[in-house]
């Protein structure tokens, strides 16, 4: 897994990256926790994530936002981390031209990143919003929501109320042409304070599910 070094807006940005074997192998990218929080590209929820798709052949990185390890800048509320994450996909895609899909992964802070950046980047096919936010953070610009994707969260989540999250994913599961799994822990805190294994055993069941051409919304979109 090698370390790597590679520009973003407000400086060099430190990351982890290991390609797929194959030479189109879909990238995938995950984004870790809160940096004002304790949150980096080491947090061990990422770490099992970016293992995750490893396993299934993805061309895969996962980085430390602006201010964060050897990463330079300074926390930007959000802007900034999000001017991040595109950076660091087009670094990795300018690496394999030939990989035509993509998706994000984010966890806590991370995942309201990696849902701005799928309204941005049509190339992302699946997401996987791990505890979000949307008492905290406006999840409103998804509107439409592009991909289909998995929302799982716990529902003993203090700092996610699952009150909350349960009114996100009803508003996005009005929504046509997209199928979004929503997945609940039970006993599982913010932090999956041992429920990581269950955590992770459902995330790789979603994508498992999602390779195999399940969990999305198979009727063709109408042209506009």
């Amino acid at each position: 897994m090698p370390e790597v070094i590679f520009n973003g807006p407000a400086g060099r940005l430190e990351g982890r990256y290991q390609p797929g074997k194959e030479k189109n192998a879909p990238i995938a990218m995950v984004l870790h926790p809160h940096p004002r929080f304790g949150g980096t590209m080491n947090n061990q929820i990422v770490y099992q994530l970016f293992y995750m798709f490893v396993e299934r052949g993805f061309t895969t990185l996962r980085f430390n936002f602006r201010g964060i390890g050897r990463s330079q800048g300074e926390f930007d509320h959000g802007a900034g981390e999000l001017s991040d994450a595109a950076a660091a996909l087009d670094w990795v895609q300018s690496l394999h031209p030939d990989s035509k899909h993509c998706w994000v992964a984010g966890y806590s802070f991370g995942s309201w990143i990696g849902m701005q950046l799928l309204m941005r980047r049509p190339e992302i096919e699946g997401f996987m919003s791990i505890s979000p936010q949307p008492n905290s953070y406006d999840f409103s610009f998804l509107a439409p929501c592009p991909s289909s994707g998995l929302i799982i969260h716990g529902d003993k989540d203090r700092v996610a109320p699952p009150k909350d999250v349960q009114t996100l994913v009803d508003k996005l599961k009005t929504q046509k042409g997209i199928l979004i799994t929503q997945k609940t822990i039970e006993g599982a805190n913010h932090f999956y304070a041992e429920h990581s294994e269950i955590l992770m055993a459902e995330c790789a069941d979603y994508l498992d599910r999602r390779l195999a051409g399940e969990l999305v919304d198979v009727r063709p979109k109408r042209l506009k």
